[in-house]
């Protein structure tokens, strides 16, 4: 059996990416992370190779960080697949973005984000971000029950 995988990042800036998986891990949060560094990447490892499969049960994290602005297949995209996705729409996704445009805002909460962050420029403060977050989704916040995946997929099966 595979580790949980607790969150998965999406970021593509390489400092982000240090700094978020050195903050988590520093405060015990997110013991299993997994990074993919553009939007492609992050639905090839939810969906596997076909976007119109099922998404792979092994690699449901508990937690999305996504950033907008990626590589290859843009946040706003990734987003959209993951909450159309009858077996992954219930997975939190956090934006963490340093979008401050309010068209990446709207789009976000329209298509179902949990949560829309501007990612703060100060280090500290992107720390006691992170830290906040990492908090609030993996130990405050109660996960959805795996019911929920579950009665997904039964409906998914019978449309």
């Amino acid at each position: 059996m595979q580790e949980v995988i607790e969150i998965l990042l999406v970021e593509d800036d390489p400092k982000d990416v240090q700094l978020t998986l050195h903050t988590l891990r520093s405060e015990g949060l997110g013991n299993s992370i997994a990074v993919a560094r553009d939007g492609a990447e992050a639905l090839e490892f939810l969906f596997g190779r076909s976007r119109a499969a099922s998404p792979l049960p092994d690699r449901r994290p508990k937690l999305i960080l996504l950033d907008l602005k990626l590589p290859k297949v843009d946040g706003i995209q990734v987003l959209r697949e993951i909450k159309s996705h009858p077996e992954t729409r219930a997975i939190p996704v956090v934006v963490l973005t340093s979008s401050r445009e309010d068209r990446d805002m709207v789009d976000s909460y329209n298509l179902g984000v949990n949560s829309y962050i501007q990612k703060p420029v100060d280090f500290d403060d992107f720390r006691k971000t992170i830290r906040m977050l990492g908090m609030y989704w993996l130990v405050v916040n109660q996960a959805p029950p795996e019911k929920v995946f579950s009665a997904a997929v039964e409906t998914a099966a019978r449309d």
